[in-house]
């Protein structure tokens, strides 16, 4: 955030507070801008939704509303997380301690920055080679930037950590940190907080895992023969975490300028598409304020049965907005009867020659019923008045006598 990071990464449920561990972007739907944190800070199950506010939430101090939780998961079994570097035990399971929340549609985007304070941009994210040698990861300095400890340095101890809980179930974590210098490299509240490798040779820290544990929860731990019992800092892997949740980090600020561009058309196109849905009424039927608009005009073919058979459904086509054409309909041959109706027609006919139409609309519907003993087809088309290819008997079932189908 622009005004700081070590301050504006606060965030907080209704009961827990954490740290803002990066900006990110979903992959699916409207492409969300957002960040990421831990499940155990987002989610609490006590409340019937997982709100995150900045830095506090509203019953406990000041504290703006940032958005709400979208997908998060706790855990995952090891042989969907490591692939066949995975153990044997089927029973194995791996802390994967992350949640998305995507920010408020109200919130002002403008307050955020890509960068973090006392740390500056950050590069790609490192995807952890399981193939690659353990120097490439182990003995690593790395460094963070937590709510309550803010910025801090340490090494990678160990990846892929096996451990037992307090019931003996086997679990594993990505990360085993230690402070440089005897120092603690996180406390409680930093949870969610980014783990970055150090540049080397003026290379940008690269994110590489959030923080989900430590000392503050499970105690000191003995790392080392001949050394006393040390603080340590658990941590997810970065990058199976967001191919699991579906999300990109953002590290520039032109990627998050973007992002919010593509969020807006992206959300704009999926309201767009949903005011023309909601235009149209279901299965072809018109909407009910348009029968009322034009009733003056009588034509109701539902009352109209069909020769030698059921009677038909109820359709009342004079709640269309249209023009009605019929003068040929009594000389049709076949099954099918085209209607074509142009929008403009009640707008542009004079009251008082209602009466008239309805008198026609009469003698050509019941030339319709006693002009033909085969099965009436009909079809209403929206658009320019033009003739239309006619369907093929082939196209109506006989088996199906007196059916009326719709075609807008």
């Amino acid at each position: 955030m622009r005004s700081g990071y070590s301050n504006m990464c606060r965030v907080a449920s209704q009961e827990t507070y954490g740290t803002l561990g990066a900006i990110v972007r979903s992959q699916t739907g409207s492409r969300q801008v957002g960040f990421l944190t831990n499940r155990h800070v987002a989610v609490d199950l006590d409340y019937p939704s997982q709100k995150m506010f900045h830095p506090l939430p509203p019953n406990l101090g000041p504290g703006v509303y940032l958005g709400a939780v979208e997908r998060a998961t706790s855990f995952i079994t090891d042989d969907l997380w490591y692939g066949i570097f995975a153990g044997i035990n089927p029973e194995t399971f791996v802390r994967a301690d992350g949640a998305f929340i995507p920010f408020v549609d109200d919130f002002d985007m403008s307050t955020i920055s890509t960068c973090v304070k006392g740390v500056g941009e950050v590069g790609d994210v490192k995807h952890i080679d399981l193939q690659s040698p353990i120097s490439s990861l182990i003995g690593k300095r790395v460094m963070k930037v937590g709510r309550s400890s803010g910025l801090t340095t340490g090494v990678v101890l160990a990846y892929a950590l096996e451990y037992n809980d307090e019931k003996g179930i086997c679990f594993l974590t990505d990360f085993l940190v230690v402070g440089e210098n005897q120092q603690t490299f996180d406390l409680e509240g930093d949870s969610g907080s980014l783990i970055m490798l150090v540049g080397e040779k003026g290379e940008k820290p690269r994110p590489i895992g959030i923080i989900w544990g430590g000392t503050a929860n499970r105690g000191r731990l003995k790392l080392k023969v001949g050394h006393a019992p040390e603080n340590w800092t658990s941590g997810v892997d970065l990058g199976r975490l967001l191919n699991l949740l579906e999300l990109d980090v953002i590290t520039t600020s032109q990627g998050l300028k973007v992002a919010v561009q593509e969020q807006i058309a992206a959300v704009s196109a999926t309201a767009m598409n949903s005011a023309v849905g909601d235009s149209s009424p279901p299965n072809g039927l018109p909407l009910d304020k348009s029968k009322e608009e034009f009733q003056p005009l009588g034509l109701q073919i539902q009352h109209i049965p069909a020769q030698n058979g059921p009677s038909c459904p109820d359709i009342n086509s004079a709640a269309m907005d249209t023009d009605l054409n019929l003068e040929d309909s009594a000389k049709a041959v076949g099954p099918s009867v085209e209607h074509q109706f142009i929008p403009s027609f009640v707008r542009q006919s004079p009251l008082h020659k209602i009466e008239q139409e309805e008198i026609k609309l009469s003698e050509n519907l019941s030339a319709l019923r006693n002009g033909s003993d085969e099965d009436i087809g009909m079809s209403l088309q929206l658009g320019d008045n033009e003739l239309k290819r006619r369907r093929s008997d082939a196209s109506t079932s006989s088996d199906e006598p007196n059916k009326q189908k719709l075609e807008l």
